[in-house]
């Protein structure tokens, strides 16, 4: 196992690793351990008691953090004719159709942070499969990334919206701002996150759905939340 640094341990001498905080606390913990010269993101990491496995238990969605993510997402827009100029007005940093699909496949091009696509560009979006899924880049209508509202897509994620959706491992990972932020507007950062992930708690799911919640930032230690005061 690697050696943890010295400021790492300094951080852990801080506070009882084993302990199960409120969020308000956690984050709050997070915020007084954090010893890094840059501004830490602040992220949430939680294990779900579903399988990822079966189709009937996928959690996926999107939701706009009250406080932003303390990051300008730069956003790539695959649409043609009047949703173009539509992207464009609205700030999208990229808009294009098969001439961005060559960049990216030519150039190995991802100077972007999330893309948007209208609906009947995705035959040609699915080019990309390959190379946008595994960064999970790929646009989907469950994030909002696939619409006609494409104005109002743009607005959010320069607002501060973050998806989420689980790893193979059952867990969903998700920023929810930064060190600088706070712990107050942390919180109500992480309560936009966790009510949206309850609401999309699976009919086929059973049992304990909240299994554990880690709060923790770029260099910093995990703090746990007890399952049961996620909303304190």
């Amino acid at each position: 196992m690697a050696k943890k640094g010295k400021k790492y341990q300094e951080a852990l001498s801080k506070f009882d690793k084993n302990n199960y905080y409120n969020a308000t606390e956690a984050l709050g913990v997070v915020v007084e351990v954090a010893s890094a010269k840059f501004d830490e993101t602040v992220e949430a990491h939680i294990k779900l008691g579903v399988d990822s496995r079966h189709a009937d238990q996928q959690v996926r969605g999107a939701v706009v953090l009250p406080n932003g993510t303390g990051k300008t997402n730069r956003v790539l827009v695959f649409a043609k004719g009047e949703k173009a100029k539509e992207a464009e007005a609205a700030g999208a940093d990229f808009v294009g159709a098969e001439d961005l699909v060559t960049k990216i496949q030519s150039e190995n091009w991802f100077d972007f942070d999330v893309i948007v696509a209208t609906p009947d560009m995705m035959g040609l979006v699915g080019r990309l499969g390959r190379v946008l899924g595994p960064k999970g880049l790929m646009p989907n209508p469950k994030s909002g990334t696939v619409t006609f509202e494409v104005e109002k897509a743009i607005n959010e994620i320069k607002a501060g919206k973050v998806e989420y959706r689980l790893d193979k491992t059952n867990i969903i990972h998700v920023p929810v701002g930064k060190v600088s932020f706070g712990k107050e507007k942390l919180a109500e950062n992480f309560h936009a996150l966790m009510e949206a992930v309850v609401k999309a708690k699976p009919s086929a799911a059973k049992g304990q759905y909240l299994r554990s919640v880690v709060v923790t930032s770029t260099m910093g230690p995990g703090v746990k939340i007890n399952p049961a005061r996620v909303n304190d």
